[in-house]
């Protein structure tokens, strides 16, 4: 069986940062899938399940109802290594996407107020958050994307 991109991505040697993964050609349209890596895999401590579980409530709610683009965003979801995120994304500009997630990381970070659908109702695991480890690993992946490029986009 043929390894997916990631998988060939030596994880020791990456930093946070935000990568694209891969890009698909879906109908007329480019769906681009950016792994936005928040913390140093095997290197530092992975994220708690209730920090992200709180900042993909966020982004997501943030993204979808963002007035310019979010009728372009796919999805936004965690990693199964807790080290990240997957955002996915159609025909958009990567200095697009990479300002959007710039701003959706500093909305997080400076977020007051309820966590969006945080009842029984509106998700499986409404217990499980935690809005200022959020805010914290937010405030934390900053400083890495502040400057991030297109060509820093590559994985190396």
């Amino acid at each position: 069986m043929q390894k997916i991109t990631s998988f060939t991505i030596d994880h020791i040697k990456l930093v946070p940062g935000v990568y694209v993964s891969r890009k698909d050609p879906v109908g007329n349209e480019i769906l681009t899938t950016f792994d936005l890596r928040m913390t140093s895999p095997n290197d530092e401590p992975v994220m708690n399940t209730a920090e992200m579980h709180t900042i993909e409530h966020l982004a997501a709610t943030f993204l979808r109802n963002h007035p310019i683009f979010g009728d372009k965003v796919i999805y936004f979801g965690p990693m199964g290594c807790r080290t990240g995120f997957y955002f996915l994304v159609r025909d958009m500009k990567p200095e697009d996407a990479i300002a959007l997630i710039q701003r959706i990381m500093t909305d997080i970070a400076n977020y007051e107020g309820e966590i969006p659908g945080n009842t029984a109702v509106e998700c499986g695991n409404y217990l499980e958050h935690d809005l200022e480890d959020a805010k914290n690993q937010a405030k934390e992946f900053l400083p890495y994307i502040a400057n991030w490029t297109v060509e820093q986009l590559k994985y190396e």
